[in-house]
Protein backbone atom coordinates (compact mmCIF):
# COMPACT_ATOMS: atom_id res chain seq x y z
CA UNK A 1 0.00 0.00 0.00
CA UNK A 2 1.26 3.54 -0.73
CA UNK A 3 2.04 5.91 2.11
CA UNK A 4 -0.91 8.11 3.07
CA UNK A 5 -0.82 11.72 1.86
CA UNK A 6 1.09 14.40 3.73
CA UNK A 7 -0.94 15.81 6.63
CA UNK A 8 -0.59 19.60 6.52
CA UNK A 9 -2.07 19.80 10.04
CA UNK A 10 0.68 17.68 11.63
CA UNK A 11 2.37 19.40 14.58
CA UNK A 12 4.92 16.82 15.78
CA UNK A 13 6.86 13.71 14.92
CA UNK A 14 5.45 10.70 13.11
CA UNK A 15 7.03 8.17 10.70
CA UNK A 16 4.68 9.45 7.99
CA UNK A 17 5.85 13.03 8.55
CA UNK A 18 9.46 11.81 8.39
CA UNK A 19 8.76 10.09 5.08
CA UNK A 20 7.19 13.14 3.46
CA UNK A 21 9.88 15.51 4.68
CA UNK A 22 12.43 13.10 3.21
CA UNK A 23 10.51 13.35 -0.06
CA UNK A 24 10.73 17.14 0.27
CA UNK A 25 14.49 16.85 0.82
CA UNK A 26 14.75 14.67 -2.28
CA UNK A 27 12.82 17.29 -4.29
CA UNK A 28 15.52 19.84 -3.40
CA UNK A 29 17.87 17.97 -5.75
CA UNK A 30 15.54 18.63 -8.70
CA UNK A 31 15.48 21.74 -10.87
CA UNK A 32 13.20 24.59 -9.88
CA UNK A 33 10.28 23.74 -12.19
CA UNK A 34 10.30 20.05 -11.26
CA UNK A 35 10.37 20.80 -7.54
CA UNK A 36 7.60 23.39 -7.90
CA UNK A 37 5.39 20.89 -9.73
CA UNK A 38 6.11 18.16 -7.16
CA UNK A 39 5.17 20.36 -4.20
CA UNK A 40 2.09 21.68 -5.98
CA UNK A 41 0.90 18.10 -6.22
CA UNK A 42 1.10 17.88 -2.43
CA UNK A 43 -1.07 20.99 -1.97
CA UNK A 44 1.54 23.75 -1.76
CA UNK A 45 0.29 26.70 -3.78
CA UNK A 46 3.24 28.99 -3.02
CA UNK A 47 6.81 28.17 -3.97
CA UNK A 48 10.09 30.07 -4.12
CA UNK A 49 13.46 28.69 -5.20
CA UNK A 50 16.91 30.00 -4.23
CA UNK A 51 20.28 29.44 -5.84
CA UNK A 52 23.50 31.28 -4.96
CA UNK A 53 26.63 30.42 -6.98
CA UNK A 54 29.98 30.30 -5.16
CA UNK A 55 33.30 31.43 -6.59
CA UNK A 56 36.40 29.20 -6.54
CA UNK A 57 38.08 27.92 -4.43
CA UNK A 58 34.89 27.37 -2.39
CA UNK A 59 34.28 23.61 -2.64
CA UNK A 60 30.56 23.90 -3.42
CA UNK A 61 29.38 25.14 -6.80
CA UNK A 62 26.31 26.75 -5.25
CA UNK A 63 23.78 26.65 -2.42
CA UNK A 64 20.21 25.78 -3.36
CA UNK A 65 17.00 25.71 -1.33
CA UNK A 66 13.27 26.23 -1.70
CA UNK A 67 10.36 27.34 0.48
CA UNK A 68 6.88 25.93 -0.18
CA UNK A 69 3.72 27.16 1.53
CA UNK A 70 0.15 25.94 1.93
CA UNK A 71 -2.68 27.32 4.03
CA UNK A 72 -1.47 25.32 7.06
CA UNK A 73 2.19 24.48 6.52
CA UNK A 74 5.54 25.85 5.30
CA UNK A 75 8.41 23.58 4.22
CA UNK A 76 12.00 24.76 3.81
CA UNK A 77 14.26 22.25 2.02
CA UNK A 78 17.99 22.53 1.33
CA UNK A 79 19.76 20.64 -1.44
CA UNK A 80 22.53 18.21 -0.52
CA UNK A 81 25.70 17.39 -2.42
CA UNK A 82 27.76 14.37 -3.41
CA UNK A 83 29.88 12.74 -0.66
CA UNK A 84 32.99 13.12 -2.83
CA UNK A 85 32.60 16.90 -2.57
CA UNK A 86 32.26 16.70 1.21
CA UNK A 87 35.08 14.24 1.89
CA UNK A 88 38.19 16.42 1.96
CA UNK A 89 36.31 19.52 3.11
CA UNK A 90 34.71 17.91 6.17
CA UNK A 91 37.43 15.42 7.11
CA UNK A 92 39.81 18.26 7.96
CA UNK A 93 39.76 18.82 11.71
CA UNK A 94 41.78 22.03 11.29
CA UNK A 95 38.96 23.98 9.61
CA UNK A 96 38.59 27.22 11.59
CA UNK A 97 35.11 27.43 13.17
CA UNK A 98 33.24 30.73 13.36
CA UNK A 99 30.76 32.09 15.94
CA UNK A 100 27.36 30.42 15.81
CA UNK A 101 23.87 31.98 15.68
CA UNK A 102 23.40 34.77 18.22
CA UNK A 103 26.98 34.17 19.36
CA UNK A 104 26.18 30.71 20.74
CA UNK A 105 29.08 28.30 20.26
CA UNK A 106 30.97 27.70 17.04
CA UNK A 107 30.01 26.51 13.55
CA UNK A 108 32.00 24.87 10.77
CA UNK A 109 33.15 27.68 8.46
CA UNK A 110 32.04 26.02 5.23
CA UNK A 111 28.51 25.38 6.47
CA UNK A 112 28.32 28.93 7.80
CA UNK A 113 29.28 30.40 4.43
CA UNK A 114 26.99 28.12 2.45
CA UNK A 115 23.96 28.99 4.60
CA UNK A 116 24.78 32.70 4.84
CA UNK A 117 24.49 32.99 1.06
CA UNK A 118 20.74 32.19 1.12
CA UNK A 119 19.62 32.62 4.74
CA UNK A 120 18.22 36.16 4.51
CA UNK A 121 16.03 35.27 1.52
CA UNK A 122 14.88 32.02 3.11
CA UNK A 123 14.05 33.78 6.39
CA UNK A 124 12.10 36.54 4.66
CA UNK A 125 10.13 33.99 2.65
CA UNK A 126 9.30 32.00 5.79
CA UNK A 127 7.93 35.23 7.26
CA UNK A 128 5.97 35.94 4.08
CA UNK A 129 4.53 32.42 3.66
CA UNK A 130 4.08 31.73 7.38
CA UNK A 131 1.92 33.15 10.13
CA UNK A 132 -1.80 32.58 10.71
CA UNK A 133 -1.13 29.34 12.56
CA UNK A 134 0.97 27.74 9.84
CA UNK A 135 3.63 25.30 11.01
CA UNK A 136 7.22 25.59 9.73
CA UNK A 137 9.35 22.54 8.88
CA UNK A 138 12.98 22.36 7.76
CA UNK A 139 14.53 19.41 5.98
CA UNK A 140 17.54 18.29 3.98
CA UNK A 141 19.77 15.36 3.11
CA UNK A 142 23.58 15.28 3.54
CA UNK A 143 24.87 18.87 3.22
CA UNK A 144 21.22 19.91 3.01
CA UNK A 145 20.62 18.38 6.43
CA UNK A 146 23.48 20.41 7.90
CA UNK A 147 22.06 23.61 6.42
CA UNK A 148 18.54 22.75 7.64
CA UNK A 149 19.83 22.25 11.19
CA UNK A 150 21.81 25.50 11.15
CA UNK A 151 18.93 27.38 9.55
CA UNK A 152 16.68 26.15 12.36
CA UNK A 153 19.24 27.42 14.86
CA UNK A 154 19.41 30.84 13.24
CA UNK A 155 15.62 31.16 13.02
CA UNK A 156 15.21 30.17 16.68
CA UNK A 157 18.07 32.15 18.23
CA UNK A 158 17.78 35.28 16.08
CA UNK A 159 13.97 35.53 16.30
CA UNK A 160 12.15 33.10 18.65
CA UNK A 161 8.89 33.89 16.86
CA UNK A 162 10.28 31.99 13.86
CA UNK A 163 11.10 28.79 15.79
CA UNK A 164 10.47 25.80 13.49
CA UNK A 165 7.97 23.13 14.51
CA UNK A 166 10.28 20.43 13.19
CA UNK A 167 13.75 19.91 11.71
CA UNK A 168 14.12 16.55 9.94
CA UNK A 169 17.53 15.65 8.51
CA UNK A 170 18.87 12.58 6.71
CA UNK A 171 22.56 11.61 6.67
CA UNK A 172 23.52 14.95 8.24
CA UNK A 173 27.21 15.64 8.99
CA UNK A 174 28.29 17.29 12.23
CA UNK A 175 27.98 21.07 12.07
CA UNK A 176 29.01 22.74 15.32
CA UNK A 177 30.76 22.51 18.68
CA UNK A 178 29.27 21.06 21.85
CA UNK A 179 28.27 24.48 23.22
CA UNK A 180 25.98 25.28 20.28
CA UNK A 181 24.70 21.69 20.18
CA UNK A 182 23.69 21.91 23.84
CA UNK A 183 21.96 25.29 23.39
CA UNK A 184 20.20 23.96 20.28
CA UNK A 185 19.01 20.81 22.05
CA UNK A 186 17.56 22.90 24.88
CA UNK A 187 15.84 25.42 22.59
CA UNK A 188 14.47 22.92 20.07
CA UNK A 189 13.88 19.93 22.31
CA UNK A 190 11.71 17.25 20.68
CA UNK A 191 11.62 19.24 17.42
CA UNK A 192 14.73 17.85 15.72
CA UNK A 193 14.92 14.33 14.27
CA UNK A 194 18.28 13.32 12.80
CA UNK A 195 17.98 10.11 10.80
CA UNK A 196 21.10 7.98 10.32
CA UNK A 197 21.16 4.91 8.10
CA UNK A 198 23.25 1.95 9.34
CA UNK A 199 26.74 2.45 7.80
CA UNK A 200 26.24 5.97 6.39
CA UNK A 201 29.71 7.54 6.57
CA UNK A 202 28.75 11.21 6.22
CA UNK A 203 27.38 11.59 9.79
CA UNK A 204 30.90 10.67 10.98
CA UNK A 205 32.43 13.91 9.63
CA UNK A 206 33.68 16.51 10.48
CA UNK A 207 35.60 14.69 13.22
CA UNK A 208 34.60 14.63 16.88
CA UNK A 209 35.21 15.92 19.50
CA UNK A 210 35.83 19.28 17.81
CA UNK A 211 32.43 19.01 16.11
CA UNK A 212 29.28 17.58 17.69
CA UNK A 213 25.88 16.31 16.61
CA UNK A 214 22.55 17.67 17.81
CA UNK A 215 19.76 15.43 19.08
CA UNK A 216 17.54 13.51 18.43
CA UNK A 217 19.01 10.49 16.71
CA UNK A 218 16.76 8.04 14.89
CA UNK A 219 18.74 5.08 13.57
CA UNK A 220 18.06 2.47 10.86
CA UNK A 221 19.73 -0.88 11.48
CA UNK A 222 21.05 -3.16 8.74
CA UNK A 223 17.55 -4.61 8.22
CA UNK A 224 15.95 -1.19 7.88
CA UNK A 225 14.28 -1.22 11.29
CA UNK A 226 13.95 2.20 12.90
CA UNK A 227 15.30 2.73 16.45
CA UNK A 228 15.11 5.72 18.78
CA UNK A 229 18.82 5.38 19.49
CA UNK A 230 21.83 3.67 17.96
CA UNK A 231 22.45 0.18 19.42
CA UNK A 232 25.89 -0.10 21.05
CA UNK A 233 27.24 -2.71 18.62
CA UNK A 234 26.19 -0.64 15.62
CA UNK A 235 27.74 2.46 17.14
CA UNK A 236 31.09 0.74 17.50
CA UNK A 237 30.93 -0.42 13.90
CA UNK A 238 30.10 3.04 12.65
CA UNK A 239 32.97 4.61 14.57
CA UNK A 240 35.40 2.08 13.11
CA UNK A 241 34.02 2.64 9.63
CA UNK A 242 34.31 6.38 10.02
CA UNK A 243 38.07 6.06 10.45
CA UNK A 244 38.68 4.34 7.10
CA UNK A 245 39.11 6.21 3.83
CA UNK A 246 37.51 3.31 1.92
CA UNK A 247 34.18 4.17 3.54
CA UNK A 248 33.96 7.07 1.05
CA UNK A 249 34.51 4.81 -1.97
CA UNK A 250 31.56 5.01 -4.41
CA UNK A 251 30.66 1.32 -4.01
CA UNK A 252 31.15 1.13 -0.23
CA UNK A 253 28.44 0.52 2.36
CA UNK A 254 29.23 3.98 3.72
CA UNK A 255 28.10 5.61 0.47
CA UNK A 256 25.29 3.21 -0.45
CA UNK A 257 23.71 3.79 2.96
CA UNK A 258 24.08 7.54 2.50
CA UNK A 259 22.00 7.77 -0.68
CA UNK A 260 18.65 9.54 -0.40
CA UNK A 261 16.99 6.53 -2.03
CA UNK A 262 18.22 4.30 0.81
CA UNK A 263 16.66 6.60 3.40
CA UNK A 264 13.35 6.69 1.54
CA UNK A 265 13.27 2.90 1.23
CA UNK A 266 13.79 2.44 4.97
CA UNK A 267 11.34 5.19 5.91
CA UNK A 268 8.65 3.63 3.73
CA UNK A 269 9.17 0.30 5.53
CA UNK A 270 8.49 1.96 8.88
CA UNK A 271 5.36 3.96 8.05
CA UNK A 272 2.20 2.27 9.48
CA UNK A 273 -0.36 1.53 6.81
Amino acid sequence: MPVAALDHSETGYSPRQAYWLARAAQAAYADEDTAREELAGWGFGRFRHFRTPHAAPFPLEDTQAYVAGSDRMVIVAFRGTEPAVLKDWLSDGNTPPVPGPAGKGLVHLGFHLALASVHAEVRDTVVEFGGAGRSVWLTGHSLGGALAMLSGARLRFEDPNLSPHGVFTYGQPRTCDRLLATAYNDALKNRTHRFVNNNDIVPQVPPAPVFSHVERLRYFDADGRLHDRMPFAAGVGDRIGGMTADAFAPASDGIRDHLMAAYLTNLEKNVPR
